[in-house]
């Protein structure tokens, strides 16, 4: 419990801080990052950032339902244990990024900067990115449920290429992508007592 009370006040004070600096040159230098990157942008690249970003909520079902399956086959009641602390994590994430993207109402980097040209257009909010903390929220959950570098070492790789790939494609400023990365492994975090 002081666990989620600790990561709920530390979100409530990155977030006060967040508004305050929201047009201040913080929110300057997150789009001359956008920019930087929009300039080394290649054909093969977006492609390939297209199919980061586009299967991300496809693996945010398919490691939690993994889990589950193999433990069901195997009979390991601590793989389906694992399963639920994943999915919960995952789907706690979700239900406060929502909650944060109403409260900020930040714009996205193509809307608030129109000669801005991103790849992709997306609907909604700006903050905290969804996609990056999703995928954060399984990376950190599943890196906690099994410790073991051929685990950590790809589902982190794999959570900040997500990350990267929503700045790539122009949909995100960084400080989204980085306050998703922060929001999705503090819920691994929180709910650590799911974990087996």
């Amino acid at each position: 419990m002081k666990r989620i009370a600790f990561i709920l006040v530390s979100w409530m004070t990155c977030l006060s801080g967040f508004t305050l600096a929201q047009e201040r040159p913080a929110s300057t230098l997150d789009i001359r990052i956008l920019e930087s990157i929009a300039e080394t942008r290649t054909e093969p690249q977006t492609q390939t950032f297209k199919v980061l970003s586009d299967i991300n909520n496809y693996v945010q079902v398919a490691v939690p339902v993994g889990l589950l399956v193999a433990g069901a086959i195997n009979n390991d009641k601590a793989m389906r244990q694992n399963a639920l602390y994943v999915a919960s994590s995952t789907a706690v994430t979700a239900l406060v990024n929502v909650g944060i993207k109403h409260l900020i109402k930040r714009s996205r980097p193509f809307k608030k900067y129109p000669n801005f040209i991103s790849v992709r257009t997306a609907s909604g909010y700006s903050f905290p990115s969804g996609h990056t903390s999703s995928a954060f929220a399984t990376a950190s959950a599943l890196s906690r449920a099994y410790s073991k570098w051929y685990v950590v070492a790809p589902s982190l790789l794999w959570a900040s290429s997500v990350g990267y790939s929503r700045m790539y494609l122009g949909v995100h400023y960084p400080t989204d992508v980085l306050a998703g990365a922060v929001l999705g492994a503090g819920s691994a975090f929180a709910l650590d007592g799911l974990r087996k």
